[in-house]
This record gives structure tokens, sequence and C-alpha cells, in this order.
């Protein structure tokens, strides 16, 4: 009978991690002195944690005040090259040089460790997985690059692809409003269906994954 009660009670407390839906969200191409703050804002507001992807050559002294702010509000940083360049032309001494620079700012701004990369264009090749020891990320895009697209819009593609475990890639490059107004409807929807947001790092270590080299990661669970 104990040993009943035991089995069942191990099975309940692995279903319930299992059963926690997570999801991370995640910004590119900041930060900037203009929707950057403004994406913090409705993050704060929303009480929810991203995973910003920065361009290491749009780092002033201006906008690095948006990587400190960043990481004060419990942010993670990722890197997204230096001149957001299709990197599969690049020699592979260029490619490292893309990464070193990003990754020396980042870490020299926030002291935060870096350990995530998003390929500018999601471009990749073996060439990059073989002189970029990070973890490469892609995500759940909803065209917000487009000005056209609407917020609503923007929204409902997102909400269409979303499940437990996946990364959602948006952008906050400077004047891309309709995105920043899309993070009013779309963090309420998804924590209304169940999905608490954390950092992708976080996303990693909760599901238990151990994330591979020579693959990107557009859900962690796949």
């Amino acid at each position: 009978m104990k040993k009943t009660l035991l089995l069942l009670l191990l099975a309940f407390g692995t279903l319930s991690v299992q059963a926690q839906k997570l999801v991370a969200l995640s910004f590119d191409d900041g930060p900037n002195t203009v929707t950057t703050p403004a994406m913090l804002a409705k993050l704060y507001k929303h009480q929810v944690v991203a995973t910003f992807f920065i361009w290491g050559n749009m780092v002033t002294p201006e906008s690095e005040l948006m990587l400190k702010l960043e990481v004060q509000q419990g942010h993670e940083i990722g890197n997204h090259s230096f001149t957001h360049s299709h990197m599969t032309t690049l020699s592979a001494d260029s490619i490292r040089k893309e990464i070193d620079m990003t990754t020396r700012i980042i870490e020299r701004v926030t002291n935060q460790k870096v350990t995530l990369f998003r390929p500018p264009y999601i471009d990749y090749d073996q060439k990059m997985f073989d002189n970029i020891n990070l973890t490469f990320i892609a995500g759940h895009g909803c065209d917000d690059w487009v000005p056209e697209v609407t917020s609503e819009e923007r929204t409902q593609k997102i909400l269409s692809q979303v499940h437990d475990g996946s990364i959602i890639l948006v952008h906050d490059f400077a004047g891309n409003t309709n995105t920043v107004e899309a993070m009013d409807m779309l963090i309420p929807a998804l924590k209304a269906q169940g999905y608490e947001f954390v950092t992708i790092s976080e996303l990693f270590r909760r599901k238990g994954i151990t994330p591979q080299r020579n693959k990107i990661y557009t859900n962690v669970l796949e």
C-alpha cells in the first residue's frame, strides 16, 4: 500500500512539472533609446521577463543604459552579431570577430555571461556552428519587421504557433510600435492560456534540456 502511494505521488509530481506551460519571449535588433524603453515598460507592466538579442554596433553610450536596465529588470541578453550581416558569407575569422566583439560589449556593460546566439536573418551553416561556441536560437515570428502587419495580426500569428517550450521571436528596433502595442494583447492572452514567461536559459533549465551543438532551437522540446 505504501509503495503504491509513493509511486502515485512520484507520478503526480512528474506530471505536474511536465504540465507547466512555459514560453520565452525574445527581441532582436536593439538596443536603442526609442523602442527598447517602450518595450521594457510593457514587460514591466505585465511583470514578465524576456531575452534580448542585441546587435553589437547598436550599443552607444546612450543605448547601453538600456542594456543595464534590461538586466536590472531580470531580462537576459543574447548575441545577435556585431553588424547583422549574412554570416554564411563571411570567413571563419570574420564570424568569430562578429561574435567576440558583441560578447565583449555585453559582458562589459552587464557583467552577464553570454550563452545564446541568434543568427541574423536566421541564416546559418556548419561553418557558423564550428566557429560560434554559443547555443543557436531561432523562434516563432510574425513578420513584425513589415510595417503593414498590424499589432492584432502579429498577436494572432504568434498565438497560432506557440506551444509549451516555444521561443517567440519579435523585434525592438527603433520605430517598431506595432510590436510594442501587441504586447498588451499577446502577454495577457498567453497568461490566460496558462503560460509562464521565462528567459530562454530558464526555459532550457526548467524543461530539463541541455542545449546541443549543431542545432538551432525554436522550441526547446523539439
